[in-house]
C-alpha cells in the first residue's frame, strides 16, 4: 500500500484581484514516483508547488498530501515530510553562512547539536559543496546560493520533494549533480522546470500544462518527443531531441 503521495482533485485557484490561476486541476503522484511539470510562462506551474506545501491556502477543490488534507493546521507536519526549493534561492537562506542555513531547520526540530552536525554535513556533503560550508551567503554565486538551498532540502531527509526551476543559473557541473541527486533519491518528486532535458532525465512522467490547466499527462518520453503537442503549448523539444525528425 502507498504511503507518500500527492492527490489534487478539481483544484481551482485564484489572487485577490480575481485572475484565475489553476482551473480545474486533478492528478495523482504515488509513492517513489518522479513527475515533471512543464508549460510555458503563466501556466500556473510554481503557484501549483505553493499549494502542494501550503503557501497558499485559499484554494477550491482538495489537495492531500502524504494521506493529509493541505489546510492550515496541517501545515506543520506537511512541511516536516516535504522540502520545497525555491525559484529563488535568496527566499530559501537567510542565515550569515551555508551551514547554518542547513542547519537552521534541523535545530528548529529540536535536535541535539551531534545529530544535527552530522545530518548537516550528509547534506552538504550530497549537494557535493562541503567546501562552501563556512561562506557567506550574500559572497556567494546564484548557482552555488542553488546548492546551498538544495542542500537545506536534503538535510531534513523528506519523503516528498517539491522543486521550482532546480537547475536554474547552475552550470554544468553542478546541474548534472542535481540529476544524479534526483535519481538517487526514493522519494515522491515533482519537478516544474523549463529545462526539459533534466525533465526527461529525470522524470518518468509528465504533466503538461497551459494557462491554469492540465493539457495533458502521461509517460516523459512520448509526451517530451511530441515535437507538434510542445510546439502549440509555446514550448520546444529537449535539446538532445531538437535533430530529431
Amino acid at each position: 500500500m502507498e504511503k507518500n503521495y500527492i492527490e489534487c482533485n478539481n483544484l481551482s485557484f485564484s489572487y485577490e484581484d480575481a485572475t484565475q490561476v489553476l482551473k480545474d486541476i486533478s492528478f495523482r503522484v504515488g509513492d517513489d514516483e518522479s513527475v515533471g511539470i512543464i508549460g510555458a510562462n503563466g501556466a500556473g506551474k510554481s503557484t501549483l508547488l505553493r499549494i502542494l506545501v501550503g503557501l497558499e491556502l485559499d484554494f477550491k477543490g482538495e489537495v492531500l498530501m502524504n494521506q493529509m488534507p493541505v489546510t492550515k493546521k496541517n501545515l506543520p507536519d506537511i512541511r516536516e515530510k516535504a522540502g520545497y526549493l525555491f525559484q529563488n534561492s535568496d527566499n530559501q537562506l537567510f542565515t550569515q553562512n551555508v551551514y547554518n542555513d542547513v542547519a537552521f531547520a534541523l535545530r528548529n526540530y529540536g535536535m541535539d547539536e551531534a545529530k544535527v552536525h552530522e545530518m548537516t554535513m550528509d547534506a552538504l556533503s550530497t549537494a557535493g559543496i562541503l567546501h562552501l560550508k563556512d561562506k557567506k551567503i550574500y559572497k556567494m554565486s546564484g548557482g552555488e546560493k542553488k546548492m546551498a538551498a538544495i542542500a537545506t532540502i536534503l538535510a531534513m531527509k523528506p519523503n516528498v520533494l517539491l522543486m521550482d526551476e532546480p537547475s536554474i543559473a547552475l552550470d554544468p557541473k553542478n546541474r548534472r549533480t542535481i540529476i544524479n541527486i534526483l535519481n538517487r533519491l526514493k522519494y515522491v518528486k515533482i519537478i516544474a522546470s523549463h529545462d526539459l532535458d533534466m525533465i526527461l532525465e529525470t522524470c518518468s512522467r509528465v504533466i503538461l500544462m497551459s494557462s491554469g490547466r492540465i493539457v495533458c499527462e502521461g509517460p516523459a518520453r512520448e509526451i517530451l518527443t511530441d515535437k507538434e503537442l510542445l510546439e502549440a503549448n509555446s514550448l520546444e523539444l529537449p535539446f538532445c531531441l531538437a535533430g530529431m525528425k
